[in-house]
């Protein structure tokens, strides 16, 4: 897991090598262990590594093959990097590390080699003959490449900040990502919250060569999933429990401690028992437990501990610990987010216990339909086949919904007045924070066009509809909230403390075939069914049927109490913004902090994210 950058000059501008250097410096959190530079006439090449697999410094990046032509950048892991490199017998490797099976396949296969490796990763090989950059980022978008480039250079980092240190970028908001930032927390591709910076989209690879930038998709979440006997029960279980045994083994490979997040759900403690099952010495399991009950779940996590007879870490902190966090989660933030402080603070308690990578459930909930609207879409599109015939109805009845007090009624509404009740349209809704109405009246946005997700979610409508209803979810699910929040608040906030998360639940074979299973046998009948019957009694019953709980804090009590000040003090900043209705903003603060039930916290929490985020990183 590491942090890189590169520069590609268009024109006859030599390269400098203390542009590049200030783009890793401020990385620095993603690699301490040691950086790397290759500056030759129109590239710069820089890294900063977070040993994980080959130690030694002769694996440190970039990484130059036997002939010097190629140089190579790499940000991830590549889990079977092992198999691969049997197949390359007559490469003449130097070092034991992934870094440098990921050059020699590259060099004998080209992009061919992509379909080949199962990982998380952003690679860069420079070719010295051809004067090209070849680009790959993972299928699943779980690390991340942000570019630039205009008519005199090409630069791309992991990071935004990086491509910000250069000064070639203007420091300005992108407004239609604000628009989706706002509205679900999170910025599709491929814009970034930056004006001209853009976001190298999941499952793609992209060639800079004599000045043009090609980008080019090799893996789509909705490729076919292939023939396979899915009517068998039995069948579905035993390849489900297998693919993801692999995903699980595969991610244990490390030359550094590792451990596991435990929390005591069902995803948590599939992953240890698992871990366990492969491992030839007790897995370290580490759980954050509280002091308040109604928070505290280390009960849950004993319970699997013992079970599984891992070396276990259990450590007390107060809710309020997150208060104190506060301002060192939002500093780290790349890009801002509403839901990452949990994930700073967890990760920070990890990395203190002296683990370097760890295990991580996430991800269980999306492939095994374990949220709440999973089973309210296939409710929902029981109304597809008379959905046309039933238009004057439905929106009679959204009007009278509409009426309702809560905003669980004014998505309803906006549902029945849709177009359709397919999951391009219901999805959206779903996942929405702040409604069109509500955005309309307290920013200056025009809320009737549609945002960038909802316009891809309908430009791919036709290949959702070869995939059962609860995998339809699923990959909304991953075109949307799981990419874009999910997996960048893991990334960002993990590495922010220099801790690199493995989450087998995104292992693109282990989704391509439970994406096929059909509803019947997917469906939950209880807590991710299809996952318990799959790990065979792996798990005790009070941990299937426990109730879920999570991280859920009484951020909208503290923002009425302890952040009461930091949050008025952000509100009347960004009330001052152009793009701002402040009035309006400042009156809806006011009706959340008298308690109307209308005004939910995260539709102020978001612009609260979002001013101290412009303001840290002096953005106009």
């Amino acid at each position: 897991m590491c942090g890189l950058a590169a520069i590609v000059y268009f024109k006859n501008n030599l390269a400098e090598p203390e542009t590049i250097r200030k783009m890793t410096d401020c990385m620095s959190h993603r690699g301490p262990d040691s950086d790397g530079f290759f500056v030759e006439e129109n590239i710069a090449l820089g890294h900063r590594r977070l040993s994980i697999i080959d130690l030694s410094e002769v694996a440190n990046q970039p990484i130059e093959d036997a002939t010097g032509r190629y140089q190579l950048l790499f940000n991830g892991e590549i889990f079977n990097f092992r198999e691969v490199r049997k197949l390359l017998p007559d490469y003449p490797f130097k070092t034991q590390s992934d870094s440098e099976v990921l050059l020699a396949a590259y060099i004998k296969w080209g992009p061919d080699c992509l379909p080949l490796i199962k990982g998380m990763f952003v690679f860069m090989i420079w070719d010295r003959q051809k004067k090209s950059l070849f680009i790959a980022r993972d299928r699943l978008g779980v690390k991340p490449l942000y570019y630039y480039f205009d008519e005199e250079r090409f630069v791309c980092a992991s990071e935004i900040r990086s491509i910000l240190k250069t000064g070639w970028v203007a420091a300005k908001i992108n407004m239609s990502a604000v628009r989706s930032f706002l509205s679900y927390q999170s910025i599709g591709f491929p814009f970034s919250i930056i004006q001209n910076i853009l976001q190298l989209e999941a499952g793609c690879y992209m060639t800079i060569d004599n000045g043009r930038v090609t980008q080019t998709k090799y893996w789509s979440v909705t490729d076919s999933t292939g023939e396979f006997e899915y009517n068998n029960r039995k069948k579905v279980n035993t390849r489900i429990r297998e693919l993801l045994r692999e995903a699980v083994a595969g991610r244990m490979i490390s030359d550094v401690p590792l451990g596991a997040f435990l929390s005591g759900g069902i995803d948590s403690s599939a992953i240890v028992g698992l871990m366990a099952e492969v491992s030839s010495a007790p897995v370290n399991t580490f759980t954050i437990g509280f002091h308040e009950k109604d928070f505290d779940e280390s009960g849950y996590a004993d319970l699997i501990a013992k079970k599984f007879n891992t070396s276990h870490n259990s450590l007390l902190l107060h809710p309020e610990v997150f208060l104190e966090e506060l301002t060192n989660a939002l500093n780290n933030m790349d890009t801002p987010s509403g839901d990452g402080v949990n994930t700073y603070v967890v990760s920070k308690a990890i990395r203190k216990s002296g683990l370097t990578v760890a295990l991580s459930g996430v991800g269980g909930d999306e492939l095994f339909a374990g949220y709440p609207f999973f089973k309210k879409f296939m409710e929902f599109r029981q109304y597809n086949a008379i959905w046309d015939r039933t238009s004057w109805v439905r929106k009679g009845a959204a009007a009278l919904v509409s009426v309702g007090s809560s905003n669980k009624a004014d998505r309803f509404s906006r549902m029945l007045s849709a177009a359709s009740c397919s999951i391009a349209y219901a999805y959206p809704e779903f996942r929405r924070i702040i409604s069109p109405q509500l955005l309309a009246s307290l920013t200056k946005f025009n809320t009737r066009s549609l945002t960038v997700l909802e316009q891809q979610l309908r430009d791919r409508e036709n290949e959702f509809e070869k995939f059962p209803l609860l995998s339809q979810v699923s990959i909304a699910e991953y075109l949307g909230y799981t990419q874009h929040t999910l997996l960048k608040d893991t990334d960002q906030m993990s590495m922010a403390v220099s801790l690199e998360v493995r989450e087998p639940f995104f292992d693109h074979e282990l989704i391509e075939f439970v994406l096929g299973i059909p509803d019947h046998i997917k469906y939950p009948r209880y807590p991710k069914s299809l996952l318990v019957d799959a790990l065979d009694g792996l798990l005790p019953d009070e941990i299937v049927h426990r109730k879920k709980q999570g991280f859920l804090f009484p951020w909208s009590l503290w923002m009425k109490n302890e952040l009461k000040s930091f949050v008025q003090h952000h509100i009347n900043r960004i009330s001052q913004r152009d793009f701002i209705r402040g009035e309006n903003l400042r009156a809806h603060w006011q009706q959340f902090l008298k308690g109307n039930p209308k005004v939910g916290w995260m539709e102020i929490w978001l612009f609260v994210i979002l001013e101290y985020w412009l303001e840290k990183n002096e953005i106009s």
